[in-house]
């Protein structure tokens, strides 16, 4: 049977990978770059944080999560983690329970991936876009600018459209969309948030380990906790990923700039130092609690003079401000900054035990292109190595 797979991604290979390990397949793989798992390569900071241990349907989004119910049970973490160690790839879960490679390089999973592919079965094209895709009396028909290819399953696994620069697009739901399927509206998942930059422009770069309330018309929508990272344009980090699909202009996020301290803690804290010192310069109060950029600027958000003697401040309005320190949210980055895209197509269109299309029968389609998305921390990845392996069986056992 002729198989062609559309995308050179982490769903991709693991479909094209899985459908050749029938040995009367013959797998055809078309990648419209230049090399398969580019946007790999970028994941984790270049570490490539591939699973995570805690994956379940609880940390997908999309009109309908439980759609990935079956793809995760049938292929779970373990599952995956066997099968790379299958391949060579040693990994190592953190505490987190985020999974890396051992060598803690990206490359070291594609490159197992990539030598993998090299099989006598499976035909690997790069630099190679499809333009067109079309049903036959049997089986379908894949165009590309040079090009025409002949298969009687399909396996549509072009990703989405975040990341335009490392290979997302929009490809797959435009190939779809000519077969008759339908998509949610897309959106950026897992972006960084613009902000007012009147006082964090001097804290580019400046990493804090923050709590976050994110509040829309004065009320809470959301918390969340870990590592912001302060930018040129607002907050980036993994904590700040988490929530961007909530955020919108006009929502107020404030940050726990010292989450070990309660707020009354921390306002005697703040007391006792001001009695020490009351004629230390208030630039120096914060030395040692937090980043010297951001005590500095905790206090101008305050209105505080910084060659001011401490005594001069007022100690409580400080420990609120270091504990609920108020950012207005302007919008997000966009798709193009994006991780991860939220939205896609319609999965009551397809079968969730096979990955099949329900309006084409031997048209699949796995990971992004569908509307599934998970929570920063090696969730999106797992979606990608449960569907595609799930469509790599081209609806058998």
């Amino acid at each position: 049977m002729k198989v062609i797979v559309i995308g050179g991604g982490a769903g991709g290979m693991m479909a094209a990978l899985t459908a050749a390990e029938n040995k009367t397949n013959t797998v055809t793989l078309l990648e419209r770059q230049n090399r398969v798992g580019r946007k790999l390569l970028a994941t984790g900071n270049g570490r490539c944080n591939l699973s995570n241990i805690h994956a379940d349907i609880s940390h997908y989004h999309g009109d309908d999560p439980s759609f990935a119910k079956i793809a995760l049970e049938r292929f779970g973490v373990q599952d995956t983690l066997d099968y790379f160690k299958s391949l060579g790839l040693l990994t190592v879960t953190e505490a987190s329970g985020k999974v890396y490679p051992f060598s803690d390089q990206a490359n070291s999973v594609v490159d197992v991936l990539r030598f993998a592919l090299q099989r006598t079965n499976i035909d690997v094209r790069c630099s190679c876009e499809v333009i067109a895709i079309s049903k036959k009396a049997r089986g379908y028909s894949v165009k590309t600018a040079d090009e025409s290819f002949y298969c009687d399953k399909l396996i549509v696994a072009c990703g989405g459209a975040a990341g335009s620069k490392l290979g997302g697009t929009e490809l797959g739901y435009k190939l779809l969309s000519s077969m008759g399927h339908s998509c949610t509206p897309i959106a950026p998942a897992l972006v960084q948030l613009k902000t007012d930059t009147a006082f964090t422009h001097a804290l580019k770069g400046v990493r804090a380990d923050a709590g976050i309330t994110l509040k829309h018309n004065g009320s809470v929508l959301l918390r969340n906790a870990g590592e912001v990272q302060f930018t040129d344009f607002g907050i980036s980090g993994p904590a700040v990923f988490e929530i961007s699909r909530f955020a919108a202009p006009g929502d107020l996020l404030l940050l726990d700039l010292l989450r070990p301290m309660e707020e009354a803690e921390l306002t005697e804290y703040l007391l006792q130092k001001q009695a020490l010192t009351p004629d230390m310069p208030l630039e120096d109060l914060l030395t040692g609690m937090v980043h010297n950029r951001l005590g500095r600027v905790i206090l101008q958000k305050g209105g505080w003079d910084l060659s001011s003697p401490t005594h001069t401040a007022d100690m409580k309005k400080l420990a609120h401000l270091i504990k609920f320190f108020p950012l207005d949210i302007t919008g997000t980055m966009g798709l193009d900054q994006a991780q991860v895209t939220a939205g896609g197509i319609r999965t009551s269109e397809f079968r969730a035990d096979t990955m099949e299309s329900r309006l084409n029968p031997g048209l699949f389609a796995t990971g992004e292109v569908l509307d599934i998305d998970g929570d920063c921390g090696g969730y999106n990845l797992q979606w990608a190595w449960s569907s595609g392996r799930l469509a790599g069986k081209l609806g058998g056992e």
